[in-house]
């Protein structure tokens, strides 16, 4: 296994040993995570103007610190390269409809690296969610979807976080499939496709090579648990530990569908939390992990 860091940082990294805490009883990889371990990933993130911050940017300070241990390349993809803002566009939901003007909010933004026409072969895609797909659907603009009805084939794994399932099930990719989305915009995105067999209550589904979270934050945890099947467990844990960060490592932990009333929620879940810092290979993460 090849580790990408600077030579200078891992020299400056204390070394500790510390008995009875090195040991963590965390399974070996599998075969196949072993592979991927030592083969490159390509990663496609694909953006709009008005994506969700937290959707985006929580899933890759996940991969960003993965890369550290492993080789990863990214790509950011949208209708044009150069900076593509947090902050919807203006637009009407209706030709009758009074303009929604989102000039008040703030927008950061992120550089798009690639174009849908440039974009290299990518491994993995992944698309948020945000009130840009709004704007998307209100001028009729399908190249989200053409994009990944496009790309699926040569891809390994496909992924999306909150409303960004619209994108998957809209494209017809989830059509027969179990996924979920955003509980907040819950009733939208599952009344645009019946054909998709949508999961009231879940953190994260996978079904196949298709991956799906909940609303926002849970993106987080989704990416912890696709980094760990894919990976294996040692170095995800390192990383979220690192970052100071406890995932819900149950997919099916969901109070906000409760919160939401969600039709079909299970309310035995409760809204309370379940969840601790994961285990950890402490030497290992020490020598090879920096902030």
């Amino acid at each position: 296994m090849k580790a990408y860091l600077s030579g200078v940082l891992l020299m400056l990294l204390p070394l500790w040993s510390l008995s009875g805490l090195a040991g963590a009883d965390i399974p070996p990889p599998t075969e196949e995570q072993e592979r991927n371990q030592n083969d490159p990933l390509s990663f496609g993130l694909v953006i709009f103007d008005g994506f969700e911050p937290l959707d985006v940017w929580g899933p890759l300070e996940v991969l960003y610190r993965m890369s550290w241990f492993f080789n990863i390349s990214l790509s950011v993809i949208s209708h044009s390269t150069g900076p593509i803002s947090t902050r919807p566009p203006a637009f009407r939901s209706a030709p009758d409809a009074p303009i929604q003007d989102f000039g008040h909010i703030i927008g950061p933004a992120m550089e798009a690296t690639h174009t849908f026409q440039n974009a290299p072969s990518l491994d993995v895609i992944m698309v948020p969610g945000g009130g840009g797909l709004d704007y998307l659907l209100s001028i009729k603009d399908s190249t989200n979807q053409d994009f990944f009805n496009l790309r699926y084939e040569e891809a390994k794994y496909v992924l999306s976080v909150c409303t960004g399932a619209f994108v998957l099930a809209s494209a017809g990719l989830l059509d027969g499939r179990r996924a979920t989305t955003s509980k907040f915009a819950w009733n939208e995105v599952v009344a645009s496709r019946p054909e998709v067999d949508w999961v009231p209550s879940a953190r994260w589904v996978e079904d196949g090579n298709i991956w799906t979270s909940s609303g926002v934050s849970a993106g987080i945890d989704m990416m912890y648990a696709f980094m760990k099947h894919y990976y294996g467990e040692k170095e995800i844990n390192i990383v979220m530990n690192t970052i100071e960060f406890a995932p819900h490592t149950d997919s099916h932990w969901d109070p906000f569908a409760v919160v939401h009333e969600v039709p079909g929620a299970d309310p035995s879940g409760g809204t309370e939390d379940c969840f601790g810092p994961v285990e950890m290979d402490r030497q290992l993460g020490v020598t090879r992990l920096g902030l």
